[in-house]
């Protein structure tokens, strides 16, 4: 089993801390990720579950599963949204893509249902500090399945700023 997953009593995600990206600054420089398309209708997925799949594989395959979980979602279109799978090292045969920027954070919980008040709520938040946002990132922080067995559902909105 992957050390990243070793520790998950689900055997698949681990279970999240939101204290290290509660109302933090990140900075990041070159952030390596395995890049995708996932198909949505109104921005419902469609095929996250399979997207995420295929290239968890290819990157367990390459052996370049990162220390830390961390998956982020554009969501740039009612029909679509790019995802982000940070890596350790290239991923043969996957669109690579370096992410660098300042970014606020914010942790929610509860269900995607609230999504339109989280992001109300992250604008409100980036204009306390002052900052002007250019995009948001989300960190959807488990898939369904471990959310309902650890009991909370945690998205963690990223606010380049």
């Amino acid at each position: 089993m992957d050390k990243l997953y070793e520790n998950a009593e689900t055997g698949c995600c681990p279970r999240f801390d939101p204290k290290p990206w509660e109302d933090k600054e990140m900075k990041w420089e070159g952030k390596l990720f395995v890049k995708d398309r996932v198909i949505s209708i109104f921005s419902i997925p469609l095929n996250f579950g399979q997207v995420i799949v295929k290239n968890m594989e290819r990157i367990k395959s390459a052996g370049a599963l990162a220390p830390q979980n961390l998956m982020l979602s554009d969501e740039n279109s009612l029909f679509g949204s790019d995802v982000y799978i940070h890596v350790g090292k290239e991923v043969p045969g996957a669109k690579m893509e370096r992410i660098s920027g300042t970014f606020l954070t914010k942790v929610f919980e509860g269900p995607y249902q609230n999504m339109g008040n989280w992001v109300k709520e992250m604008q409100g938040f980036v204009k306390t500090k002052g900052r002007k946002m250019k995009k948001m990132y989300f960190f959807y922080t488990t898939c369904p399945s471990c959310a309902k067995h650890y009991g909370k559902n945690y998205t963690v909105i990223l606010a380049e700023v």
